[in-house]
């Protein structure tokens, strides 16, 4: 009997260990999962604060930018605990084997940075670098759990090269550590405790440490100045994170021991600056280019969000995956209960709270573009479609099974009469991407070719958008709350800037002294929002600056001046609607016309403004690509103008960009081809007040 109980309880200690492991292996992974997400986080957020740098103005004294900074850093290590450690000692070996851990150190160290230039420099850090942890515990042979940690410390010496990419407070550091063994009493940077079961646990000194470690680091800052550049002392709060891989940081020279650490913390620098003499200034390399005309345009009250009423396109096109006829998931597909209960107008009440920035909601509304075409079809007895599928890959028979997956999920999910729907395969599609010469995007271009085109000669499916033939999928209607609308922005423009400059940047000055940089940039007109420059202020007026970098090495500075206030009371609701652009096409704007003159412009109340803005994909060019987006807003913005002379409104006003490319300014991600779809696209919204 007491046998029987002495396993039982064996069992029970077995069970409860495993448990214990299992809970401990899964808090481990959550750890890493949370760790992973806060580091894009810290670095998303890092790379926003390139273009938002806020300092102190500049009086009368002028002082240059510290070449030489001292002072100290603070951080804590993450310290992630690998390989493989059993043999503690000479007198101590586990039963078994321990591999992964954790633990968090103490950081602090002093140190000397060096800054020649705006770009390039180096920092050198000397200081305290722990990397104590804790093993995971692990179950011995004889059912016991045993745990372990280890106290690990450093005097670690850290050059790094710095360098800011776009000359701003925003840097980069990477180079090698040398740590020494850290020692300030007797055993302490090489201690161990180590306790197996209810036993009292044993406190002693790893052998064979490495004295000395060799390894390297990379990461990420910013200098947040700290006082106003015309003080002699300078000083910066500079928030860093750093990741140092386990190579090289093995303590010992036995086992395979090793620790990556990922280091976040802060530096605190101070500098001083030579003063600059007004004589100085005054032969500064400063003119002023006739060719280049700088001005600035602000709203009459910046929103802070509107309400907008959008006429959504729907792109008649289902993109497919390489060599699959399977319908993507990420298109929504319902089961014959949910069709038989799917209403178009569900959508226009959707808000998806996890589709923020972009167009997140937009592409909820095409994802459900099969779902839109059944309940159509539905609605409309007498409705027919035509599926013509695409495979430049794998042929017309290959692009025609595509199609047949579509129409099979109609007819048995919405239970549409295989009649009504006709299928037909190519090899590519009825509009293909056109592919410039040399281009390197050449995947890109095909995979937009893989999918399958709705057509209809139906009108209860389309709306007429220019002259017969010319007819697209009805729009949906949709309503939505949009934060820092377009409205709210502040126009800059330097005319010239192309032929004139090589860069420039804006310094914005509050009527507090407080300075804003922004740049720099290589167009013609540049968009800031004006929630961003005011920040938390409701009103405020402004001097703006626009610095200029010309051709032949010479500085171009222009002013201007602007008041900005913020209205925080409902506004009136913005009219959205956006024209679709095939591949590399400016010109089919004019396909648009009559959509533009019969349906747009009678929206257009006096005294309204047109915001115009143009965009392409990611394909090609990116100086093309601005040139492509100005010319479709330009075009569109022409064809309103035409349509409102003719009406006898006045007062119309309009704002009208190109942005190409960018990916700042970008309405939709690149990734899946829809998206690089949406983005060859011209936005108009009516703003009535």
């Amino acid at each position: 009997m007491s046998k029987l109980a002495l396993e039982l309880n064996m069992k029970n200690k077995k069970t409860l260990n495993m448990e214990v492991r299992m809970y401990r292996d899964r808090t481990a992974i959550h750890s890493r999962r949370f760790m992973s997400l806060w580091l894009k986080r810290i670095f998303f957020n890092s790379l926003i604060l390139i273009c938002f740098h806020a300092a102190m103005s500049a009086q009368e004294t002028q002082r240059t930018q510290p070449t030489w900074w001292y002072g100290g850093a603070a951080a804590v290590n993450l310290n992630f605990y690998g390989g493989t450690t059993q043999m503690l000692n000479s007198d101590l070996t586990t039963p078994a084997a321990f591999h992964k851990g954790f633990g968090d150190g103490l950081y602090l160290a002093a140190l000397v940075e060096y800054r020649p230039d705006s770009v390039w420099g180096g920092i050198l850090q000397v200081g305290y670098d722990d990397r104590r942890g804790s093993f995971n515990d692990v179950l011995c042979p004889c059912g016991e759990m045993s745990t372990l940690s280890a106290d690990v410390s450093y005097l670690s010496i850290e050059p790094s090269l710095r360098f800011a990419p776009f000359a701003d407070a925003f840097y980069i550091f990477g180079g090698p550590r040398i740590g020494f063994t850290w020692s300030p009493s007797s055993g302490d940077a090489k201690t161990f405790v180590y306790t197996q079961g209810t036993t009292i646990g044993t406190k002693a000194q790893f052998s064979s440490m490495n004295g000395t470690v060799f390894s390297g680091q990379i990461g990420i800052g910013y200098d947040f100045p700290l006082t106003a550049p015309n003080q002699k002392t300078q000083v910066e709060l500079s928030p860093f994170i750093s990741f140092q891989p386990y190579f090289g940081s093995e303590p010992r020279s036995v086992e395979t021991w090793g620790v990556t650490t990922l280091r976040v913390g802060a530096a605190l620098k101070f500098g001083s600056g030579d003063v600059i003499h007004q004589a100085e200034v005054a032969v500064a390399p400063v003119v002023v280019e006739r060719d280049v005309q700088f001005s600035v345009r602000a709203p009459k009250a910046v929103p802070l969000k509107r309400r907008v009423r959008e006429s959504f396109p729907l792109r008649n096109y289902v993109f497919f995956d390489e060599v699959s006829t399977e319908i993507p998931n990420r298109y929504v597909t319902l089961s014959k209960d949910q069709a038989a209960s799917f209403k178009e107008e569900q959508l226009q009440e959707f808000q998806p709270k996890s589709f923020t920035g972009r167009a997140g909601r937009q592409m909820v509304i095409y994802y459900n573009i099969l779902n839109i075409t059944g309940d159509r079809m539905k609605r409309s007895p007498g409705t027919t479609i035509t599926l013509s599928g695409a495979s430049p890959a794998k042929g017309a028979e290959f692009g025609k099974a595509r199609a047949e997956t579509i129409k099979r999920y109609l007819v048995n999910v919405f239970g549409i009469d295989s009649s009504r729907i006709t299928t037909e395969g190519r090899d590519k599609p009825l509009i293909p991407s056109e592919s410039r010469g040399g281009t390197k995007e050449l995947a890109l271009l095909e995979a937009g070719d893989r999918r399958v085109d709705i057509e209809s000669d139906s009108p209860e499916m389309l709306v007429q958008v220019g002259g017969a033939p010319h007819y697209m999928l009805k729009p949906v209607q949709v309503v939505t709350e949009v934060e820092d609308p377009l409205d709210s922005h502040v126009i800059f423009n330097v005319v010239g800037a192309k032929e004139a400059l090589t860069s420039w940047s804006l310094e914005i000055t509050d009527d507090q002294g407080k300075v804003q940089r922004f740049g720099p940039s290589t167009q013609e007109q540049e968009s800031i929002s004006g929630n961003a420059i005011l920040g938390d202020r409701s009103q405020g007026d402004y001097k703006i600056v626009m610095l200029g970098d010309t051709k032949g090495g010479k500085l171009v500075r222009k002013e201007s001046s602007v008041h900005l206030v913020r209205r925080d009371a409902p506004m009136k609701d913005v009219v959205r609607f956006r024209i679709l652009f095939d591949f590399d096409k400016s010109k089919t704007v004019a396909s648009y016309e009559k959509f533009i003159t019969d349906i747009i412009t009678p929206l257009i109340p006096d005294s309204g403004k047109v915001i115009i803005h143009g965009y392409t994909d990611i394909v090609g060019d990116e100086a093309y690509n601005s040139s492509l987006s100005s010319q479709r807003a330009q075009d569109v913005q022409g064809i309103i103008e035409n349509a409102v002379a003719k009406s006898g409104k006045k007062g119309i006003t309009y704002e009208t960009f190109g942005f190409g490319s960018n990916l700042q300014y970008a309405s939709f991600d690149n990734f899946f081809p829809e998206e690089r779809f949406y983005n060859r696209s011209v936005i108009i919204d009516i703003v009535p007040d």
